[in-house]
């Protein structure tokens, strides 16, 4: 038990739904913009370039911020540092839902979806230091399940979700209902004994790792997203890439140099926290296969973004359904075969969704399957994933361990759709360089979207090939067991 935690205190469902629902607000609420983000574009007055950014920035916040939050949660208490994620949250919500189209709509749009970003930097690895704490065994296991179905069921049913609220009652009201959705969850969780770790000696809070890290991130986020509308070869564009090298190199020797790092480095010689942390970042990345997929089939296939969710609905069922079978095969083959197993079957998801040469009829079929799929994917990795890096994480570091874990999460969501959406927006804008395409591949239908047809495809390889990159790093560092000795809840 680690200091400041009450002895004999065990979570409860209380405690674990109210997690749940902070969980949700991030994951759910504020991630149906990558569905409705053009019908949010339209409304605000604002440009696909502006909405590009808004969609990122929340996950690119949380990113940025998670780890220093994680390990303040440690040290402050989890049970406070999560209190204070409700609080953002519900600023965030009510920002983005009272924007106003005009001058105000981007200011507004971007402080309410940076505050969403801190809600998850301060939700996340708090939520997942108390399950470390408070949950032991099959307890502990089937926590992580129903926080992961939180997280990635979240994301799951986020289009579906989003497109339905968005062509009937409006876009805002999800957001007014994510801000109520995060009070019941603040007055579920009211109440819980404090946990804090057990920290030895003086404690310097890391500013210069936190702040080359942040000058880091920022930077590559603007290049990433703008690059290709200033040029390649703009000085801004050169200067940004300049600035990121600079800081990023900073920042690596900060951190190694740090009494306390605010990313202990230390922890990735542990090779199955390592694998667990960088297959979660990229296939956290296939995020972007949803914007694109879902940009795809409104703008060249004239589907409302209600009738475009809707064909998401087998990924949303599959990864509620099947996310404890997934903590049934870490039970019984260790972490490695089912964090492979469910990376293959999302390669093979993406794969599915590349054909965008055939007729609209024809690829929502391939959608339909290709998005179950990717639910089935993602539910045999989450739980060996999740349970894998923090079963690994020394206790006094639970916190900081686990912001690590789901850094990676959201700055891997964050990249993966910046670069998907750069790439998709590039291309389908000026389709010069790949009309190559349709000599090699015919597009039957309309010709009239072929651009952004060709633009999609592009996109989704490259998708593709985070899956590939995925499943390298979990063969080279997770290593074989035989499973969990653990029963069953």
């Amino acid at each position: 038990m680690t200091a400041g935690s009450p002895s004999g205190y065990r979570g409860d469902d209380k405690l674990l739904f109210g997690i749940i629902l902070g969980v949700l607000a991030f994951w759910l609420f504020a991630q149906t913009t990558l569905n409705i983000a053009p019908a949010m574009a339209t409304d605000l007055d604002v440009s696909t370039s502006v909405m590009n950014i808004a969609v990122s920035i929340t996950a690119l916040f949380s990113g940025i911020f998670i780890v220093v939050i994680g390990g303040l949660a440690d040290r402050l208490g989890r049970v406070k540092v999560l209190m204070w994620g409700f609080v953002f949250s519900i600023a965030g919500s009510v920002l983005v839902g009272i924007a106003p189209s005009g001058a105000l709509a981007t200011p507004l749009l971007m402080l309410g979806r940076i505050s969403q970003g801190l809600s998850g930097a301060f939700i996340m690895p708090a939520s997942l230091a108390l399950i470390k704490t408070y949950w032991d065994g099959a307890g502990r296991q089937r926590a992580v399940s129903l926080w992961s179905i939180g997280s990635w069921g979240g994301s799951g049913f986020a289009a579906l979700f989003g497109g339905l609220m968005a062509q009937n009652v409006g876009w805002r009201s999800i957001f007014f209902a994510s801000a109520v959705v995060s009070v019941i969850g603040m007055l579920m969780v009211r109440g819980t004994p404090e946990s804090k770790a057990a920290v030895t000696g003086g404690y310097t809070f890391d500013t210069k790792g936190v702040l080359t890290f942040m000058v880091t991130m920022v930077a590559l986020q603007v290049l990433t997203t703008q690059g290709s509308q200033m040029g390649w070869t703009n000085a801004i564009t050169l200067g940004l890439a300049v600035v990121a090298v600079v800081f990023g190199v900073a920042f690596f020797k900060a951190e190694s140099t740090a009494r306390f790092p605010f990313v202990n480095f230390g922890l990735f010689h542990n090779a199955t926290f390592t694998g667990a942390t960088v297959s979660n970042f990229l296939l956290n990345g296939v995020a972007g296969m949803l914007l694109v997929s879902m940009m795809l089939v409104q703008l060249g296939g004239d589907l409302s973004a209600q009738e475009a969710g809707m064909l998401t609905l087998g990924y949303a069922i599959a990864i509620v359904a099947f996310i404890r079978v997934g903590e049934r095969l870490l039970q019984k083959f260790g972490a490695r075969r089912p964090m492979i197993w469910g990376s293959l079957i999302v390669g093979l998801s993406v794969a599915l969704l590349m054909p965008t040469n055939v007729l609209i009829g024809q690829y929502k079929i391939l959608a339909i399957v290709a998005y179950t799929l990717f639910g089935l994917g993602l539910a045999f990795y989450a739980t060996p994933s999740t349970d894998a890096a923090l079963s690994n994480l020394p206790d006094e570091q639970a916190g900081s361990g686990a912001g690590i874990y789901k850094m990676a999460s959201s700055l891997g969501a964050s990249f993966g759709v910046a670069i998907s959406a750069a790439i998709f927006t590039a291309l389908s804008a000026n389709d010069e360089s790949i009309q190559w395409l349709s000599g090699v591949i015919t597009f039957t239908g309309r010709q009239d979207n072929v651009p952004i047809r060709q633009a999609a495809l592009i996109a989704l390889g490259f998708n593709l090939l985070m899956v590939f990159a995925a499943i390298v790093s979990i063969m080279i560092t997770v290593p074989k067991t035989r499973g969990s000795e653990v029963k069953p809840a």
